[in-house]
């Protein structure tokens, strides 16, 4: 037997149908990504289908939920797109 570890993370989708961004946090990205597509999470019902642009790891459910937060406060799409290309959160980019 093995064990199925969980992986906690923020994901960016992005719609097919119209562009736009959504952001989340969940411990099975798959699992997750399903949901959205299967029109199961209202937020995104409407602007199916979406594609995981990035998923960043976190070390918890909590700091995962806290950093969705805060990525959702920038509401810019160039933050989101430098995000999405870098797989960096915005605050941690001086320190790399």
């Amino acid at each position: 037997m093995f064990k199925i570890m969980n992986i906690f993370g923020v994901y960016i989708l992005q719609s097919l149908k119209n562009g736009k961004y959504y952001i989340g946090s969940t411990n099975n990205i798959s699992c997750r990504l399903d949901e959205h597509n299967l029109r199961l999470v209202f937020a995104t019902k409407f602007i199916k289908p979406l594609e995981l642009k990035v998923f960043i790891d976190c070390d918890d459910l909590r700091s995962a939920r806290i950093s969705e937060y805060r990525l959702k406060k920038y509401k810019n799409k160039k933050i989101l797109d430098k995000v999405i290309i870098s797989g960096i959160f915005p605050w941690k980019y001086r320190g790399v």
